[in-house]
């Protein structure tokens, strides 16, 4: 698997050599060749669609390319190829030459995709999707391995080619070369673009194709992946619920859905690896958008489902903390007697004082600071303020507390005096722990061996469905690696997470046993 990966890497650099900007649409379109979808790229006239087409043909042996820009005048002679005369007059049957037209190419290449006519949309719906060509009588199997199409618009809302526009699984939005330096190293580039000078040996061949076909639909796609688009799916529809996309829903079928999951596949394979990794989630940014605006809500449901719940769900998490949750509940209503208790507190005056109840009208001001009265003790004191009713200084005194609750003593002058707080009731909770019936005890702890034994389990399913190394996520040859970050915090949420739901069932099976243990004491 590994021979595989890098003889994709390489074959990856030198189709993107000479290319700016253009790496990530080229890899998606090679993807999607081996994958045996299309790509639809989006863009303005002079942006590279065509150059991408047309290196591509070069990763196969012995490619041959198809390319065409679409006009409303556009026939299906030229796509398809012209009708055999000979076959007519001789045969009396209706039949095209194909051989150097589209069921005839590798690699195919529609410039203008929207401008063609009903006669070629239909006939493209079946090599788009099961790549096969009805030639008069005959249902051909074609041999295009990939098909890339492109335009600067997308289709008129609500037309005719939306049948057509939901068979391109990959869409891919390409603008004009953005960064300065690469802008100017692509201006001032003078290497042929055009040129094949790829290594033969690394070209993919029809036989290598065919037996990776197999080997792709071997690959393995874990429950964390599943669960993972499950997911996404649930937050598009309410996304489109809430009519929160715009320009409008997304509409995706079931279809998309089932060739997005072969487009893993293919990207796990061509990484090296036997099953699908979180990494490659991320694909499913390019294939289910149906405007340039939905990006941005697509990667944030995608980014958000693969952080939040990738994962999470796989090793039902939430199905864990709910049992947990009900033990401790379980426990506390068996081990604890809760009461209300009421009892007289300082009142707090505008947030910072307490009141004073003076009746001797010697002793100047009324309030002291509540942070004062809590430093005061009943022994040595404090010296505190003591203030009007308007906030202003009156008396600075050496005081303690009182004999009786919420009273203040002072030192004033040679006298001692003590005056009441103005008090509020205020009602507090109090545990009362009792000890549990032995039968609870047996119960709870087999209920905590079940439970730590699943979580231990979980923990394993976690270090064999993880990747092998979390290294290497910044390597996979067709997603970003900057995004690894975010499979790594999901990785590390949910590891976290069981280990504390680990702790917290310690925590409750020592709270019972201590009371046990304290009883049997007495």
């Amino acid at each position: 698997m590994t021979e595989i990966r890098d003889r994709i890497a390489q074959l990856i650099d030198g189709l993107c050599a000479g290319l700016y900007e253009r790496e990530e649409p080229m890899k998606l379109a090679l993807l999607s060749a081996v994958a045996g979808e299309s790509i639809f790229l989006l863009g303005p006239p002079g942006v590279g669609k065509s150059l991408i087409a047309r290196r591509l043909k070069y990763a196969f042996r012995d490619g041959r390319s198809f390319e065409y820009l679409m006009s409303r005048f556009s026939t299906p002679d030229e796509i398809f190829g012209p009708i055999s005369i000979k076959r007519l007059k001789e045969d009396d049957r209706y039949e095209r030459l194909t051989d150097k037209y589209l069921p005839g190419a590798n690699v195919v290449f529609l410039d203008e995709i929207w401008k063609a006519g009903p006669a070629i949309q239909n006939a493209l719906l079946t090599v788009l999707n099961e790549k096969v060509y009805r030639n008069g009588e005959q249902e051909v199997q074609v041999n295009v391995k990939g098909i890339i199409t492109a335009s600067n618009e997308l289709p008129p809302s609500g037309s005719s080619l939306s049948p057509l526009w939901d068979r391109f699984l990959v869409r891919y939005a390409l603008e004009g070369v953005k960064g300065g330096r690469a802008f100017l190293r692509m201006i001032t580039d003078t290497r042929d673009v055009y040129e094949d000078n790829l290594d033969p040996a690394l070209k993919i061949t029809a036989d290598e194709l065919a037996a990776w076909s197999a080997e792709i639909d071997a690959v393995e796609v874990p429950a964390q992946i599943l669960n993972t688009i499950q997911v996404i799916r649930h937050k598009v529809e309410q996304a489109n619920e809430r009519s929160a996309l715009q320009p409008g829903p997304l509409k995706i079928y079931d279809r998309r859905w089932k060739k997005l999951i072969r487009l893993l596949r293919t990207a796990a394979f061509l990484n090296g690896r036997d099953r699908v990794d979180l990494m490659d989630a991320f694909l499913s940014i390019h294939c289910l958008w149906g405007h340039p605006d939905h990006l941005d809500a697509i990667q944030e449901i995608v980014g958000e489902s693969v952080r939040k719940h990738g994962y999470a769900i796989a090793v039902n998490r939430n199905v864990i903390q709910r049992e947990v949750e009900e033990l401790e509940a379980e426990i506390d209503a068996e081990t604890q007697i809760r009461r209300t208790i009421t009892e007289e507190r300082p009142l707090l005056v505008e947030r910072d004082y307490h009141q004073l109840l003076v009746e001797d009208r010697r002793f100047e001001g009324r309030r002291i600071r509540s942070i004062d009265h809590r430093s005061l003790d009943k022994e040595a004191g404090a010296i505190i303020n003591v203030y009007d009713d308007e906030g202003n200084l009156r008396n600075r005194l050496r005081a303690r507390l009182g004999e009786k609750p919420n009273t203040v003593r002072f030192d004033f002058k040679s006298e001692r005096l003590t005056f009441a707080l103005k008090t509020h009731q205020v009602e507090r909770a109090e545990i009362i722990e009792k000890r549990p019936h032995p039968v609870l005890v047996a119960h709870w702890d087999e209920r905590i061996a079940n439970v730590s034994r699943y979580i231990k389990t979980q923990q394993q399913h976690i270090r064999d469905s993880a990747p092998a190394s979390l290294d290497g996520l910044e390597d996979n040859l067709f997603v970003d690696g900057r995004l690894a970050k975010i499979v790594r915090a999901n990785l590390d949420e949910v590891r976290g997470a069981l280990e504390q739901l680990s702790l917290r069932l310690e925590k409750a099976r020592y709270g019972y046993a201590r009371l046990s243990e304290q009883a049997s004491a007495r």
